[in-house]
């Protein structure tokens, strides 16, 4: 696989999915970008940042978030918005932006 391999998601189904969530950038990390991804079997890991203050009050909805986005990526998703201090400067560095808001 290579940086390029999602081409085939809907990217306006994407950015409404984001702009509704109030999420302003959302990126690909993990085996999704690496030649050890398996189609069916891996899934994509997904590291949101929302606008400020965008998280406070949406309660329980969080957790829809992944599986809306699996219907848009067309696999199982691992959604997440905060990353672990030691793992945050190599996802950082290796993510793959898939929606920024403009």
């Amino acid at each position: 696989m290579s940086r390029n391999m999602l081409v085939n998601f809907d990217r306006q189904a994407l950015a409404d999915f984001c702009r509704a969530r109030r999420i302003r950038k959302l990126s690909l990390f993990g085996s999704a970008l690496r030649d050890d991804f398996r189609p069916g079997e891996s899934d994509f890991d997904v590291l949101a940042e929302f606008e400020p203050g965008a998280i406070r009050g949406i309660g329980l909805d969080y957790f829809s978030y992944g599986p809306d986005l699996e219907k848009i990526l067309g696999g199982k998703v691992d959604f997440c918005s905060k990353l672990n201090r030691y793992i945050k400067p190599f996802v950082e560095k290796e993510s793959l932006p898939l929606y920024e808001q403009v």
